[in-house]
């Protein structure tokens, strides 16, 4: 039976990392759960208007040195000084802050990106020198020139800095914009150094459909003397435009690169997929399980394992948990960051850029930054210092482990031998899926399927994951295990934006050693009318730990499927407590325009709906939702000039109640224009009671 490269057991780290990377002391099993938060740049405190863009580095000897852009206006292009602190005492203390490049004549350096040689202990520093065009009034650049500096004292002193730009000539898409990273790059288990440097045209004159934004990496074969250009994402109309992006290696030795889109609101992230280290690039796809939310830089670090390393897999990844730029997140991944079982908060207010780093006593450094009064810039950038106990609240040591087995069973290369009631099926050969290939079933009619077998060992407790893949076609697939409906038995394969894959906990189930079956059945056209199946990988999961699973459902105005209006709604954003991106309004009518929440509940179940609106003065008193559900019809008016209760991944929201519905897209809530004053439709948010 083939199985992916997920097909490991996860028990005590036991052994160094890769020879590239630095040993490990690892923490004692008594390790008590720690976190620290120091301050490096404050708007309130020092001299510039604004700290924005960061990067991190720790050295092989647990030397941290810390990036910013100190800009001296709160503008992407205006002047900038790229400003460094250091320390050398795993973090509790830090020297002051000064300049490795001032804005002397308006300069605007941007984008630091530190690679770290663990061999040689050198670091490199990348960074651009951003440049408008003289029509140019807006706050974003035309053009950059790419530089590197390095140090080989730890970030003391450093050399002169080397013009890279011309490694980008030969690309065919007439970009001038070049932007390393930013954050870090990292070395790989061959000693190659790798980063990634996004790119697009001007802008000044140029539609954003027309600016080509894409991403190409820098790699050094000879610890930094010399730097060469890999290739590029691929690019097309088909395909997402990437941006900003980090890259990482996994254990089979493929480099991973996860990106935000070159343009902003609220999307999934980007993954591309290298086999040679870096040079060149499978075509993109969207990950939908890293979350939903507007443009930001992220970062996806390896903590512990890959290549050669008897160590646990864990990948960090560090991240606003809301929509917009909120709820400073970090989560742990087991499984190569295709999935992340575990998250913590760090700062549930503003959370902007960050960077992630671990020293070589287990303990995880975030520089992020967080606060201020603006949507597109921080108030300071803290450095938080915590523990991997902190992180999982105890379900995961470096001494103990996490306790956890996993197995999984390839459903794309397996699809031609399953059983099925009809239609066809066929194997699509993809990087980014977990064994390689994906399997895309179409099936002839309603109540179709395609069944798997697969097997299990001891008589325990397994969580069963399913990675599927999302289509613009995509069907309403029903889900069983030996016949029965799991807790999640209801799935729509519809992607928003672009093709992609998602991951979802079908249920925890006790399974019996032996065979058994799970069926995927067509149960009709998903939200955007299609009936495809796509499926990747199946997994179970032996865990003594639950997992972090929010069982909600949101539909948003502004991002995401199933909202939907009749008539002509106004966007907007003037007014705070709104969910994601925006929201949309109408002024009083006569009923005739309505706006339509249509979520994919996973299962027949009760649920709380909840709406989310920012109150005003001007709001309809009377705005009246109508829930459909299984038992029915039931109106619910609410006063929108009082607001709702705010929450922590954002909107203020007000409860309609809770009711019965079917897994599914049937159920949805309704809102009209009938109102005695202007009528707010942003999110309404579907709740599953606890089991």
């Amino acid at each position: 039976m083939p199985v992916s490269r997920r097909t490991f057991a996860l028990g005590v780290a036991t052994a160094a990392a890769a020879s590239a990377l630095p040993a490990r002391a690892f923490a004692s099993p008594t390790a008590a759960p720690f976190f620290a938060e120091s301050t490096l740049w404050d708007i309130t405190v020092d001299p510039l208007a604004s700290y924005h863009v960061h990067a991190l580095a720790v050295l092989p000897d647990d030397t941290i040195i810390a990036c910013t852009e100190g800009r001296h206006e709160t503008c992407d292009a205006g002047p900038h000084d790229l400003l460094i602190r250091r320390s050398t005492d795993g973090g509790r203390t830090w020297s002051a802050s000064r300049a490795v490049a001032e804005a002397v004549n308006g300069e605007c350096w941007s984008n630091p990106t530190f690679v770290v040689d663990h061999v040689t202990g050198e670091v490199f520093l990348f960074h651009n020198n951003c440049v408008r065009l003289p029509e140019n009034t807006s706050c974003s650049a035309d053009s950059s020139t790419v530089y590197v500096t390095s140090s080989t004292d730890g970030g003391v002193t450093w050399s002169a800095r080397r013009d890279l730009t011309s490694l980008f000539d030969h690309f065919p898409y007439d970009w001038a914009m070049h932007g390393p990273g930013p954050g870090h790059g990292i070395q790989l288990d061959s000693g190659r150094l790798l980063l990634s440097v996004s790119h697009r045209t001007v802008i000044t004159g140029v539609p954003a459909a027309e600016r080509n934004y894409g991403v190409s990496t820098v790699y050094s074969d000879d610890h930094g003397r010399t730097w060469l250009s890999g290739g590029e994402i691929p690019l097309g109309p088909d395909l997402p435009d990437v941006g900003e992006a980090r890259v990482m290696q996994r254990r089979d030795g493929v480099v991973v690169l996860n990106s935000r889109p070159g343009s902003g609101q609220d999307w999934p992230r980007d993954i591309a997929i290298s086999t040679d280290g870096g040079v060149t690039w499978d075509a993109p796809v969207m990950d939908f399980n890293a979350g939903l939310f507007n443009g930001v830089d992220t970062s996806l670090v390896r903590y512990t394992g890959g290549p050669r390393s008897a160590e646990v897999d864990r990948v960090l990844f560090s991240h606003p948990d809301a929509p917009m730029r909120w709820n400073m997140t970090v989560s742990v991944s087991y499984d190569e960051g295709a999935s992340f079982r575990y998250s913590r908060s760090v700062n549930t207010g503003r959370g902007f850029y960050s960077d992630l780093a671990g020293l070589s006593d287990g303990t995880i450094v975030l520089l992020y930054g967080c606060d201020g009064d603006l949507d597109g810039s921080p108030g300071r950038v803290a450095v938080a210092r915590f523990n991997l106990e902190w992180l999982t609240q105890g379900r995961d040591s470096l001494a103990t482990g996490p306790d956890l087995t996993q197995r999984a069973l390839d459903l794309g290369h397996r699809a031609p031998g399953a059983r099925r009631s009809g239609g066809m099926v066929e194997v699509v050969r993809e990087t980014a899926a977990s064994a390689g290939a994906r399997a895309v079933y179409r099936p002839g009619a309603v109540g179709d399927f395609l069944e798997y077998t697969f097997a299990c060992g001891p008589d325990r407790e397994y969580e069963l994951w399913l990675r599927h893949h999302r289509t613009a076609d995509g069907g309403v697939v029903r889900v069983t295990v030996d016949g029965a409906a799991p807790r999640v038995s209801t799935v729509d394969l519809t992607s928003y934006r672009d093709e992609g894959y998602d991951v979802v906990l079908l249920d925890r189930l006790r399974l019996r050693p032996g065979p058994h079956r799970i069926r995927f059945t067509l149960a009709g056209p998903g939200r955007g009318g299609g009936t495809v199946i796509g499926l990747d990988e199946l997994t179970l999961v032996r865990a003594r730990h639950q997992p972090d699973v929010r069982e909600e459902f949101t539909v948003d105005n502004g991002g995401g499927l199933g909202f939907e209006v009749t008539g002509t709604w106004a966007s907007g954003r003037g007014v705070p407590g709104y969910y994601g991106f925006n929201y949309a309004s109408h002024t009083r009518g006569d009923g005739t325009d309505v706006a339509r929440w249509r979520p994919a509940l996973p299962g027949d179940d009760r649920y709380e709906v909840l709406a989310s609106y920012p109150a005003a003065s001007n709001r309809a008193t009377d705005a009246t939702y109508v829930v459909h559900h299984a038992g029915g019809t039931t109106p619910v008016t609410v006063d929108q000039t009082v607001p709702g209760t705010p929450l922590v991944r954002g909107g203020e929201w007000v409860s309609l109640g809770t009711f019965p519905f079917l897994g599914g897209i049937g159920g949805h809530v309704e809102l009209s224009d009938a109102a005695d004053n202007v009528v707010i439709a942003d999110a309404v948010r579907f709740v599953r009671e606890a089991r």
